[in-house]
């Protein structure tokens, strides 16, 4: 019997324990913000003392936040540091084409290739364990031209190139400049009919340009991905896009069917 009672009082010990708790969370959360000033209670439900004067009280409101500048950003990097700045800006100038930039064209056909991607090279295995390492950044271009995709490999430590690559019928995934174009031509199009009469009933106002919407774009490669019915079959050697479309700060609207073909600025209707 005397072993049975330590059990049981255990367990209501235990309970009132786990129960105690949640409610000391709960006042936690719900005591007044001048509890424990003169009149009321301390933890054990006594009589609380006036609040003594102290340093910081009564002095009136803190002062406002200061927001401290970023630390000042080197022109160079160490070792596997991301890309500075100022590196970005060198490996795209290194990487661009030295021949006559009209040879070249970007997605609104401007000259110059449409820039992608500018990330950080990997190592050689003998460079690993190197001090202080060559800093090296891989550039990749889109040129409509002739729809080839191009890689460069620049040295920022020696400003030279180490490597190039076209290929074609090779498509990344579009930048956030490509995927606008693309909104832009679907809009404009008599296909884009759907969309600007959605955009109208979301917001009631006409739709004239791609600022109001948030697109993300994504590659539409043509038969790789199945049937590419007419307009469609150059996709994958062209450059097509597919969109993912939402007006800001208000309801998506579904433009997932529409194939916009960014090299022959077209826009065409799966299914």
């Amino acid at each position: 019997m005397h072993h049975l009672m330590h059990r049981h009082l255990g367990k209501a010990v235990a309970g009132a324990a786990i129960a105690l708790t949640g409610t000391a969370a709960m006042v936690a959360v719900t005591l007044p913000s001048d509890a424990g000033a003169a009149g009321g209670t301390d933890p054990r439900g006594r009589p609380a003392a006036a609040a003594a004067p102290g340093p910081g009280r009564d002095q009136g409101p803190p002062p406002p936040g200061v927001v401290e500048r970023p630390p000042v950003e080197g022109e160079r990097g160490r070792g596997r540091d991301p890309l500075t700045d100022d590196e970005l800006r060198r490996a795209r100038d290194l990487a661009l084409p030295r021949t006559p930039r009209g040879a070249a064209r970007n997605v609104t056909g401007r000259p110059g290739p449409e820039p992608l991607t500018t990330d950080l090279a990997e190592l050689t295995p003998a460079e690993t364990g190197l001090a202080d390492p060559p800093r090296r950044a891989t550039v990749t271009f889109y040129d409509y031209r002739d729809d080839s995709y191009l890689t460069k490999t620049v040295n920022l430590t020696t400003s030279t190139v180490e490597s190039a690559d076209a290929r074609h019928g090779v498509q990344p995934p579009p930048s956030r400049a490509e995927a606008v174009e693309a909104a832009r031509l679907l809009i404009a199009a008599p296909l884009g009919s759907g969309l600007r009469q959605d955009y109208r009933d979301a917001t009631g106002r006409d739709l004239t340009g791609p600022d109001p919407l948030s697109v993300t774009g994504f590659v539409y490669r043509g038969r790789a991905e199945g049937d590419a019915p007419g307009a469609l079959g150059d996709c994958g050697e062209h450059r097509c896009i597919r969109l993912f479309t939402k007006v800001k700060n208000g309801r998506w609207i579904d433009t997932r069917r529409f194939v916009i073909d960014l090299s022959a600025r077209t826009v065409a209707h799966l299914g």
